[in-house]
């Protein structure tokens, strides 16, 4: 995760003084995607991006200007053809920027920043809300706008003055069993936004050289997974092994993880759905488990398993009510 807003605070508490700049609106081929922040701070100092270098320079000298003045306002700046060329677009666009001094009059509160960087820090996805026809503003949780988290999509509310930046926490994707398919599954995992996790208690299989640069944990599931599943992990169980599945499975159907994969035949499954309801689970919770795993796409081998998979994860992310 990124820690623009985080930034900000500490600069805020060190006395040097913040703006918070976030992009609201685009039009064209705009370099970054409206929700993507910048916070200056009162020295010049710089974290995060919201033009990839295009008009940076502008927003940093209306934030010294916002600082003085306590006021928050929206900035629209026109990008050249050269300008978007020079950061790797084919052409030029339209973006508005949201800009807040830290604490001032009308710009953002205090408070409300420290609320959101505790959010953050929790894993727990909300919004910041601002109202810039009088620049009030709330965090808010993730039931308000679900449809904006599920999407990740920042933006206005039809009214046209509401604005909503969505903080989702970073994915996260556990996978139990270091197998062939998760050989294939992590890059695959990686590439789309997730931070994958490796957890097979055989050493043969969770090895550095299977799964170079990668955080693999030799343990059991229910050694690792308690209290990391939250509704920005997906669990892919990959072992075919009930000592290893089942505890994992029985830690997913009691948190609020949004997907659950399990590879194995219609009849592998159906020996699973025994061995859950006699545990205790009632069948609502069970048809959780996406099982056989992954879309059906008459997949074979590992590759096309994992391109199965990280499909019909992502389409429970994006679509799923």
């Amino acid at each position: 995760m990124d820690q623009i807003p985080e930034q900000a605070l500490d600069w805020h508490r060190q006395g040097k003084g913040a703006a918070l700049a976030t992009v609201v609106e685009t039009w064209g081929s705009a370099p970054r995607r409206v929700g993507a922040m910048l916070a200056v701070s009162g020295e010049g100092d710089l974290a995060g991006s919201v033009s990839g270098g295009c008009v940076e320079g502008a927003v940093v000298t209306e934030a010294f200007d916002a600082l003085e003045s306590g006021k928050s306002v929206v900035l629209s700046y026109g990008v050249s053809d050269d300008d978007a060329f020079a950061v790797g677009l084919a052409c030029g666009g339209t973006i508005r920027i949201l800009l807040q001094p830290v604490g001032g009059a009308s710009g953002l509160p205090v408070d409300t920043l420290e609320n959101l960087v505790e959010a953050r820090a929790a894993r727990r996805p909300v919004a910041h809300v601002v109202d810039t026809s009088d620049w009030s503003g709330q965090v808010v949780e993730a039931n308000v706008y679900p449809d904006r988290f599920r999407a990740d999509r920042s933006g206005f509310e039809e009214d046209g003055t509401t604005f909503v930046a969505i903080h989702n926490p970073p994915l996260r994707m556990a996978i139990v069993g270091a197998v062939h398919i998760a050989q294939a599954l992590v890059p695959m995992a990686r590439l789309a936004g997730y931070d994958p996790l490796i957890i097979d208690p055989r050493p043969a299989f969770a090895s550095d050289s299977r799964f170079p640069g990668e955080d693999i944990r030799d343990a059991y599931p229910d050694e690792v997974l308690d209290g990391l599943l939250d509704t920005r992990t997906a669990l892919v169980l990959l072992t075919h092994d009930p000592k290893i599945d089942d505890p994992a499975l029985e830690i997913a159907l009691r948190s609020d993880v949004f997907y659950i994969g399990a590879l194995g035949s219609t009849r592998t499954h159906a020996k699973r759905v025994t061995r859950l309801k006699e545990k205790g689970f009632t069948e609502d919770e069970i048809a959780r488990i996406h099982a056989p795993v992954g879309l059906n796409i008459g997949a074979a081998g590992p590759a096309e398993i994992a391109i199965a998979t990280i499909a019909q994860i992502t389409q429970v992310l994006r679509t799923d009510a």
